[in-house]
C-alpha cells in the first residue's frame, strides 16, 4: 500500500475519539479511501469487519434496516455474514461507499451510542449531499477529508524518502539543496505533472517508469467521472461536463479567470452555481475564488462568481489535455519530463501547486484587479494566511506566484505590496530555479510547494 498522510489522522481519532465519535473519509472516487481504511483495521485493531455497499444484496439491506433495534441480534448477523468475530473495543466496523446506503449512516448514531466498537465511513460526497436529504446526519460523526497524494506522498511511493526529508529540511532551513538533487526533485516534480497523485496512476507508473500504464489507468478514472456526472448530475448533467471538459483550455490561457460564455453562449455566473455546487461535492476539481479585499478572513471578501478552476488532480489534467487513447506516450509529454515544453508546463504547474495547496489544507484564493491604468493592473496567483516572522508570528496574508519558465518576473506581487502594505506577509514565488531569498520574498523551487 501507498504510505498516505491521513493514516496519522486516522490513529489520532481513534486515540482521542475513544469510541465517542464514528469518522467518516471524504473524498473523489478512486483516491484509496476504501484502502486506506481496510489497512488501518488490520494495523490497529484486533479483528474489523468491512461492509462494502457496493456489493451487499437487497436481503442483506433489509435485515440491516430490521435488526436496527436490536444490537445483540444485529451484530450476531454481521458476524455471521461476514465470518468475523466482534471483540468489544478491540474491533473496527467499516462501511464503505455509506452514500449509497444512507440510512447506514444515519444508524451511526445509535452504534456510537452503544460503544461497543470503532465506526469508519466512507464516502465520495457525488451522491452523498442528495442522498442524505430524508435522514438525519448523526452529530456523532467526524469527518476528515482525502485527495490524491501530493508531492511528498508520490516521492514515498517512488522510494524517495530520504529526498523528501531533504527537500522539507531545506525549505525550514531557506537554503537550496546541492545542485545534482535539486536537478533529481525537479525531475521527480515533472514526473508528478504527468503522473498525478491518482494511486492507480501512481502505482501503475512504479518503479518502472511505465507513463503509458499511468495514462491508461487516469484515463478510466476519467470515464468513471464523467458516467458518474451523466448518472448523478440530474438536470445540469449537461453543463457540468461542459464546464469538467473545458478545464484544460482554460487553464492553458494567460488569463485563467472562469468565462461563463466560453463555456456556454449567453450564459451568466448564476447560471452556473448548480454546476460547481456538484463539482465541489464530488471533489473533483479544486476552486479559487477571487478575495476582493485580501485580509486575515479571506473568505469575507471572496467573489464566488468569479472564480478559477482546477482539476484536483495534475495527472488527471495531464491526460484530459494530452494523451490520446492509445498506447505511445504523447511527445508532450517528453518535452515535459525534458522540461522543453515552456507553455504546456506553466498550465500543469499551476495546477500542481494549487493541489499541494489543498492537500496541506488551504482553501484557494487569488486576487486580479482589471484597470485601464497599467499601474494598478495586477493578477496574483494564489493567497494563503501563513504566521509571519516580521510580526511575531502573528498571521498575514501571503501573495503566491508560479512560474514555469525561467522569467521570474513579479510585477504583481510588487503592486500587491504597495497596495495592501502590513497586511502582507512573506512573499513566495515558485519557479524552476534554486532558493533564492530576496528581503521579504521567497523563490522556491516548484517542487517545495508540497512545504507550505
Amino acid at each position: 500500500m501507498l504510505q498516505r498522510k491521513i493514516y496519522d489522522k486516522l490513529v489520532a481519532w481513534k486515540s482521542t475519539s475513544n469510541g465517542s465519535t464514528a469518522l467518516l473519509i471524504e473524498g473523489a472516487r478512486r483516491v484509496g479511501k476504501s484502502t486506506v481504511a481496510e489497512a488501518f483495521a488490520r494495523a490497529e485493531y484486533d479483528t474489523y469487519l468491512l461492509v462494502d455497499f457496493t456489493r451487499v444484496t437487497a436481503e442483506f439491506k433489509r435485515m440491516f434496516l430490521d435488526l436496527r433495534t436490536d444490537l445483540d441480534e444485529f451484530f450476531l448477523y454481521l458476524s455471521a455474514y461476514f465470518g468475523v468475530q466482534l471483540i468489544e473495543r478491540r474491533s473496527l466496523v467499516i462501511f464503505d461507499e455509506v452514500q449509497l446506503f444512507p440510512q447506514a449512516r444515519e444508524f451511526i448514531k445509535h452504534l456510537v451510542a452503544d460503544g461497543r466498537f470503532d465506526y469508519v465511513e466512507t464516502g465520495s460526497l457525488i451522491s452523498l449531499r442528495t442522498d442524505v436529504q430524508d435522514i438525519l446526519l448523526p452529530s456523532e460523526e467526524e469527518s476528515v477529508f482525502m485527495g490524491p497524494l501530493d508531492f511528498e506522498e508520490f516521492l514515498w511511493g517512488m522510494g524517495e524518502e530520504p529526498l523528501a526529508a531533504m527537500i522539507r529540511s531545506s525549505f525550514e532551513k531557506r537554503k537550496g539543496l546541492p545542485q545534482e538533487l535539486h536537478r533529481k526533485a525537479s525531475r521527480l516534480w515533472r514526473e508528478y505533472m504527468l503522473v498525478g497523485g491518482m494511486p492507480q496512476a501512481v502505482v501503475a507508473y512504479g518503479s518502472q517508469r511505465d507513463m503509458v500504464g499511468a495514462d491508461k489507468a487516469k484515463r478510466a478514472i476519467l470515464k468513471l467521472y464523467r458516467d458518474d456526472i451523466e448518472k448523478y448530475g440530474g438536470t445540469a448533467a449537461k453543463r457540468i461536463k461542459a464546464v469538467y471538459d473545458a478545464i484544460p483550455g482554460l487553464l492553458s490561457k494567460h488569463e485563467k479567470k472562469l468565462v461563463y460564455t466560453e463555456v456556454e453562449e449567453g450564459s451568466r455566473a448564476r447560471d452556473f452555481m448548480t454546476v460547481f455546487t456538484w463539482l465541489r461535492d464530488a471533489m473533483t476539481v479544486n476552486i479559487c475564488e477571487l478575495a476582493e479585499d485580501p485580509a486575515l478572513g479571506l473568505a469575507l471578501s471572496a467573489d464566488e462568481a468569479t472564480l478559477k478552476c482546477y482539476l484536483s488532480d495534475t495527472g488527471l489534467l495531464s491526460t484530459m489535455a494530452f494523451s490520446g487513447s492509445g498506447n505511445v506516450i504523447p511527445e508532450v509529454y517528453r518535452e515535459v519530463l525534458l522540461g522543453n515544453a515552456q507553455v504546456n508546463e506553466g498550465m500543469l504547474a499551476e495546477n500542481a501547486v494549487a493541489q499541494q495547496l489543498v492537500a496541506a489544507g488551504h482553501d484557494l484564493y487569488f486576487y486580479s484587479k482589471a484597470s485601464p491604468d497599467k499601474a494598478e493592473r495586477m493578477e496574483v496567483d494564489f493567497l494563503v494566511v501563513e504566521p509571519y516572522a516580521n510580526a511575531a508570528m502573528k498571521p498575514r496574508v501571503s501573495p503566491i506566484e508560479v512560474k514555469s519558465g525561467d522569467r521570474t518576473v513579479t510585477v504583481s506581487l510588487d503592486k500587491f505590496k504597495n497596495k495592501f502594505g502590513k497586511r502582507v506577509g512573506s512573499e513566495f514565488v515558485f519557479h524552476p530555479r534554486q532558493l533564492k531569498v530576496e528581503g521579504n520574498r521567497l523563490y522556491l523551487p516548484l517542487y517545495m510547494a508540497m512545504c507550505l
